[in-house]
């Protein structure tokens, strides 16, 4: 559907960085770059507002919402579940551990904390690759693109790029053993070592703006 099209074009454009925390989406602008309709375009991005990846605000249309420290807790909570599940409805065959390692070694051999925090995410939807249960990587993939401002805006400590290295290393020596249990642990310790991080550091910048 021309729907589903636009919609993958707006999160590719999350994931990329190119749209920003207070912008405004421009819906007839979207439409001609796409060459559809505004109709597509308007359903769409009720898809996002309703995935809260957007919101929808009188006389100024969609624009990316502001962070919040109950949005944060309530993303990063509900990440670490959901993972969860899709890992446990997922084989970890030695092609897809491979591929794991790939993106690892590609993660950190990122130069900067854009392309860091864009490999992350793609080695965590490579986590979830193999679970059947489409609703559920859907339910993942739309939180993941608003936990992606969050990561932009305040995951910048080198450390904390380090310790998710050594925790992504950790599940996949836990998947190569056969160990799901001991991977699905580590990834969800990955979410919420994230999680107080990320908190940390928004109450810190929101004293700052104050």
């Amino acid at each position: 559907m021309i729907r589903n099209k636009v919609k993958r074009h707006l999160l590719k454009l999350i994931l990329q960085g190119d749209l920003q925390v207070g912008q405004t989406i421009n819906l007839a602008k979207t439409a001609r770059s796409l060459g559809v309709s505004v109709t597509p375009v308007r359903e769409a991005l009720s898809q996002l507002e309703q995935a809260r990846i957007l919101a929808s605000i009188p006389n100024r249309g969609f624009i990316v919402p502001k962070l919040s420290l109950q949005e944060i807790r309530d993303l990063y909570s509900a990440m670490a579940d959901l993972e969860l599940m899709a890992m446990e409805q997922s084989v970890y065959t030695a092609k897809l551990i491979q591929k794991l390692k790939e993106e690892q070694v590609l993660l950190q051999q990122s130069h900067t904390n854009g392309v860091r925090i864009q490999r992350r995410m793609q080695f965590h939807q490579l986590l979830i690759k193999a679970c059947s249960n489409q609703i559920l990587k859907q339910l993942i993939t739309d939180l993941q693109a608003r936990i992606l401002f969050y990561e932009r805006m305040l995951l910048t400590d080198a450390e904390m790029f380090e310790t998710t290295d050594n925790q992504n290393e950790g599940i996949i020596r836990a998947l190569e053993e056969d160990n799901l249990p001991t991977a699905i642990l580590i990834a969800k310790m990955n979410w919420m070592h994230l999680l107080e991080h990320m908190e940390k550091q928004l109450i810190r910048q929101t004293k700052v703006n104050f």
